[in-house]
């Protein structure tokens, strides 16, 4: 179960980066940014790995031998975005409203990388329901918590959470490879 709350973490930490981003931005409620951010993202980092859970079972029987250097592979990649995406310019930077298309937008965008390393799930001994529940719970709170440290000291945090998680996801490819 820890690794599953360490992937969690590692996982929604690029939802962390882009609330903090957006909780930068002036806006009327930043509760309600803070709500619709955690709802959002959530949701979609909940959701994401639960369809690359079950699309990787279908390709497990075919693929079973190499899975676990399928997995290091996509976790690698993942990190290795992440740590590039952490050098790089946030996508909140050019956002100059703040809508529920543009929330929507980001939730997915942010998501897409939970449904590669949803595969990984096969390979560790946890519920995946109730992983991608965890996955989707951490990420709500990170994404609240993204919003007010943005609120309170801009942008600087946003990149070292970017980075951190995609250091800890090569750990984990490392870790899954090695076992």
């Amino acid at each position: 179960m820890l690794e599953v709350i360490i992937l969690a973490l590692a996982l929604s930490m690029d939802a962390f980066a882009v609330s903090i981003g957006l909780g930068s931005k002036p806006v009327d409620s930043h509760r309600k940014l803070a709500f619709q951010a955690a709802v959002y993202f959530g949701l979609f980092q909940g959701l994401m790995p639960l369809i690359g859970y079950l699309g990787g079972k279908g390709l497990l029987g075919w693929i079973e031998v190499y899975a676990p250097w399928i997995a290091f592979l996509l976790l690698l990649f993942i990190g290795g975005k992440m740590i590039f995406e952490a050098f790089s310019e946030g996508i909140e930077d050019d956002i100059a409203q703040i809508t529920q298309r543009v929330m929507l937008t980001l939730a997915i965008a942010t998501s897409i990388d939970a449904m590669a390393a949803g595969f990984a799930l096969n390979l560790l001994e946890a519920n995946p329901f109730v992983a991608c529940g965890i996955i989707g719970l951490v990420t709500m709170l990170m994404s609240a918590i993204g919003v007010y440290i943005g609120k309170r000291s801009g942008t600087w945090l946003e990149s070292k959470a970017e980075l951190l998680g995609g250091v800890i996801l090569i750990l984990i490819a490392i870790k899954l490879v090695l076992s």
